[in-house]
């Protein structure tokens, strides 16, 4: 894919995906328009790097369509104030979208939270790459009080965008519209036994 191909392929998806879907904050598209997506997927998938769905990565790990990215960051509103933490699922371009808009930036993935890596840090801002079944205690307690969290969430087989705040210690989460979001397994609630 040439330099002119990409961006005129980076203009489409933000006319016909993004400003289509509602997505029309000025900041979103300016990150949109300027991250190429190419960089962040296989050397055999570049040339379909901005359709309007995931992209797989191998080893189970996909790029999100470009919209759950857009709504992400839409609900996110991060600000140089922010102390933010990006949970990657397999490829960096959420973070790359995220970095120059917070104050500060830590990436870790997927396997890194699953594995309980320690640390005290806490954050105003975590932006986790996927759908969740359950909020992990370990990034729960990274979250500072009014602190906000972006994800998606999986409820009886449907993925959906959510926000949340922690207020008071706890984090709940609250979906706010089915979209197509690649699902992340490790965070999947332990199956229980029934009837």
């Amino acid at each position: 894919m040439t330099k002119t191909d990409s961006s005129a392929a980076r203009r489409a998806m933000i006319d016909s995906q993004l400003r289509t879907s509602g997505v029309n904050e000025p900041f979103v598209i300016a990150r949109m328009g300027s991250v190429a997506r190419e960089d962040f997927v296989p050397a055999g998938a570049k040339s379909i790097a901005y359709m309007d769905r995931a992209i797989p990565l191998g080893d189970g790990a996909f790029l999100a369509a470009p919209i759950v990215h857009g709504k992400m960051l839409a609900e996110a509103r991060p600000g140089l104030d922010d102390n933010a933490l990006v949970v990657t699922s397999g490829s960096a371009f959420l973070a790359e979208l995220v970095k120059p808009l917070v104050g500060k930036l830590d990436t870790k993935s997927v396997k890194e939270i699953v594995d309980g890596k320690k640390g005290r840090k806490t954050y105003s801002l975590i932006l986790i790459d996927g759908a969740i079944e359950e909020l992990p205690d370990t990034l729960a307690k990274r979250l500072k009080d009014n602190g906000r969290i972006v994800t998606g969430v999986v409820e009886r087989g449907v993925t959906r965008l959510a926000t949340g705040r922690k207020v008071a210690g706890n984090v709940v989460l609250q979906p706010l519209a089915d979209i197509g979001i690649p699902v992340l397994h490790a965070f999947d609630k332990p199956k229980e036994w029934s009837f």
